[in-house]
């Protein structure tokens, strides 16, 4: 199940340069996992500040 990144984010920008698969881009309000290409590694999880980011 691919990881979902929740309203908490702060659009730091941490998480989108950890992904192995470049699934991860900035939205209007935060930034979003394409659930398509996430190999749900979870390497995005542990750089978070926030938690923002969570299997879906």
């Amino acid at each position: 199940m691919a990881h979902v990144i929740s309203d908490a984010c702060i659009m730091c920008g941490a998480c989108e340069g950890t992904c192995p698969v470049s699934c991860i881009s900035a939205g209007d309000s935060q930034y979003n996992i394409d659930g398509g290409t996430c190999i749900d590694c979870g390497s995005c999880v542990g750089v978070c500040p926030v938690g923002a980011i969570s299997e879906g």
